[in-house]
Formats: C-alpha cells, structure tokens, sequence
C-alpha cells in the first residue's frame, strides 16, 4: 500500500524515481534532489504513510561518479510498522535542501556529513567533528590517508603545534623479500 501511495505521490508531482530491492525497507532513488524537502514531507505527513522517525542520514563517496555523493534517508512508520529508505546523488558543487525543519534530529547528520564529505545543505552548516580551522573533508575518497597537517603538544614551547605532514619514506615501494630467506623457501 505504502509504494502505491508513494508511486501516486511522484506521478502527480513529476519525480523520476525507481524502487530498489533492500530487504525490509520500501527502497527508491530519486533523480532530481530539488524535489527532496516535498518528498520527505509528503513522507512525514500523509495520513496513510507517517514515516514519523528518521532513522539516520547518511553520505557515501563514489569519485568516479559525476554526482559522486551518495546520500540516504532512512525513516520508520510506527503506525505500519515499515521502514523506508530514499536515496539521492549528488554531484561535488550541488547543494540540498535541508530537511531540519522536519525531522529536527537531521540537523546533526546534515552537519556530520558537511564535516565529513563537504556537502552542503541548506542551513547552517557548522564543524562539528573535525577543528574549525580544518581544511579538507576526511571522509571523501581523496582526502589524503595521513592527513595535511599534524597537530602535536610541544613540550619546550609550552604550546599545540600545527605543522604539516612529512613522510620521511614512500610507504608504496616496499620490497618484500625477506633477507634471511633465499628465493626458495
């Protein structure tokens, strides 16, 4: 009943969607992602669908995408018991609507994922995990492993160091062959 519900819903609305097969979940990925704040409170509204409770929300980096940002809704209905998950990309220079004026909890992951990943939603966005002067977003796809800059408390100077990361080798170029084994072992 719910996926009929929601099929009408995009019809009227002219919104490209396609069901995905997730076990337990009604599962859909939208195309256009301006259409997202109608959708969710289409979701959060409707007599029949309720999805009174998000879940969580939350980003996944495919850079070899032209909308490398994957983000998913994941909602629950107490009132049919069922959950539902929407999923939507996003490309590096797009922003989207912010949904915090409907699920107050959103707040919190729309910022973990600006902190996370740089995406930017339409609110306030604000640091929360990483320090504000922080440059970068650790986990995109191409954030470097070791980091940009190393933070460490000096003794002698009595103060926290900000100094940028030197690899003293190439951690890529290791030989392998042990010295106290021949070839033939």
């Amino acid at each position: 009943m719910m996926e009929k519900i929601f099929t009408e819903f995009s019809k009227q609305n002219k919104i490209d969607f396609y069901p995905l097969s997730v076990r337990n979940f009604s599962a859909y990925r939208v195309f256009e992602f301006s259409h997202i704040v109608k959708i969710i409170s289409f979701l959060k509204f409707h007599p029949y669908v309720r999805m009174t409770i998000l879940i969580d929300l939350f980003c996944a980096d495919f850079p070899n995408l032209e909308k490398r940002f994957e983000i998913s809704y994941s909602f629950l209905s107490l009132k049919l018991n069922k959950r539902f998950l929407l999923k939507i990309n996003i490309s590096e220079n797009d922003s989207i609507g912010s949904i915090a004026n409907i699920f107050v909890n959103s707040t919190w992951y729309e910022r973990e994922i600006f902190d996370m990943f740089g995406v930017i939603f339409n609110c306030k966005m604000n640091r929360i995990l990483t320090d504000y002067g922080f440059k970068g977003h650790p986990l995109r796809k191409d954030f470097p492993l070791s980091g940009n800059l190393e933070i460490r408390y000096d003794n002698n100077m009595k103060k926290i160091i900000h100094e940028p990361v030197v690899l003293d080798q190439e951690f890529r170029n290791f030989d392998f062959e042990s010295e106290w084994k021949g070839p033939n072992y």
